[in-house]
């Protein structure tokens, strides 16, 4: 009996030095330990994830994130401009392990402003990609107000619905269902993204989070919003 080979999965937590808006971002003190912290344990703390990775070019970043146990890859400086793309940094890391003579099947992406994403989350994503055959996957959670009732200008400067000419007038359940990016998961085959520099795939299927685990740190309430969710989960244990 042929024995099946179970997939690998390669994590890479891209997390670049500069940051405008918050300065050192990713190494902020958020609930008691840094941004990336949250991060790299959920990596490290998943039963499916074969490997992870930090990218940065920055030295203080790199040393933090391998004082929470994570291997780490030195990022060029041209990789880590502010106009700088994030999939030409996965394939950098990509190239650098298959030039090494390593291959995984899957690449997880895994971004530190996404703190509230455990180590449950990233196995149940991955699952889920295996269970229905998909080529990528992207975490995602269902907005308060739906996107096919926002507005749009057209090009005489009125606004109409944003999918026709007709003002938006259904109500919302009767409306498709509609997602948004949490920034949290990307799962994609590593021989399609190869190929199309793309981490959105023709089978590409949702991954559904709670608004409260699709916290994105973007600024300093964003922070204190993790926090405080931190604070009120760690009350109730």
């Amino acid at each position: 009996m042929v024995q099946m080979t179970k997939p690998t999965f390669l994590a890479i937590i891209p997390a670049r030095g500069g940051s405008k808006g918050l300065p050192h971002k990713n190494i902020i003190n958020a609930a008691g330990k840094p941004l990336i912290a949250w991060t790299i344990e959920a990596a490290l703390n998943s039963r499916l994830i074969t490997r992870a990775i930090v990218t940065s070019d920055d030295a203080e970043i790199l040393k933090t994130a391998e004082r929470y146990g994570a291997e780490t890859m030195q990022r060029p400086q041209e990789l880590a401009l502010d106009t700088t793309a994030t999939e030409p940094v996965l394939l950098h890391v990509i190239d650098l392990i298959e030039a090494a003579g390593k291959k995984y099947n899957y690449l997880v992406l895994l971004q530190p402003t996404s703190p509230a994403r455990n180590a449950l989350d990233v196995d149940c994503a991955v699952q889920m990609l295996l269970d229905k055959h998909a080529s990528s996957l992207i975490s995602v959670y269902e907005p308060d107000h739906s996107p096919f009732n926002a507005l749009r200008l057209n090009e005489k400067g009125s606004l109409v619905g944003i999918i026709d000419d007709k003002p938006p007038s259904k109500r919302r359940q009767d409306l498709p269902k509609a997602y948004m990016p949490n920034g949290a998961i990307y799962i994609v085959n590593i021989l399609e993204f190869k190929k199309h520099n793309f981490l959105l795939t023709d089978n590409c299927i949702p991954f559904v989070m709670p608004v409260d685990k699709s916290i994105d740190i973007d600024t300093a309430q964003d922070l204190l919003h993790f926090s405080n969710l931190i604070n009120a989960r760690n009350e109730k244990t």
